[in-house]
């Protein structure tokens, strides 16, 4: 049996990347001034060791779809149609380039992803609210709100 010729995770990543432009750190920033929303993918334990972007909205990958469909009846009240402009930030800059390109297949085409993540932010000298272990808290507050669950996905990816 014969494998077939699949592109592999670097090779989509680019062809990913083709399809829109992506913000250095401190065009992210910039960005939110001018009313884009900053969307952290990170997982917890990366937010509790690393600290959050003030004003930043958490939503964990494995919820992004559901809360940032402009029609889903689990978006965010930040959601406010598809013209919205939304920055996705990870660790690194890998996982948000896939959850950029799937947010345009909800139709968010002027979603995008910030280049090297929350490390290029941070080592950019930007904003970080550090995280405060006595509270479980960061000491100066992203935008973390509950919401009600959304149906169950698969399993988180790489960050």
């Amino acid at each position: 049996m014969a494998v077939s010729a699949r592109p592999g995770i670097d090779a989509l990543l680019e062809r990913i990347r083709e399809g829109f432009e992506r913000v250095g750190p401190r065009e992210a920033y910039e960005a939110a001034g001018d009313g884009a929303l900053l969307v952290d993918i990170r997982y917890q334990a990366l937010r509790e060791r690393d600290g959050l972007i003030p004003g930043a909205v958490v939503v964990e990958r494995n919820e992004l779809e559901w809360r940032l469909d402009p029609t889903g009846s689990h978006r965010l009240a930040e959601v406010s149609g598809p013209g919205l402009r939304v920055v996705v930030i990870c660790n690194e800059g890998y996982a948000s380039s896939l959850a950029a390109e799937s947010l345009h297949r909800l139709g968010l085409h002027r979603a995008t992803d910030l280049t090297g993540g929350f490390q290029a932010w941070r080592a950019a000298g930007l904003p970080v609210a550090g995280w405060t272990p006595e509270t479980g808290a960061p000491a100066l507050p992203a935008v973390h709100r509950e919401h009600p669950a959304p149906p169950a996905t698969g399993t988180p990816g790489r960050d």
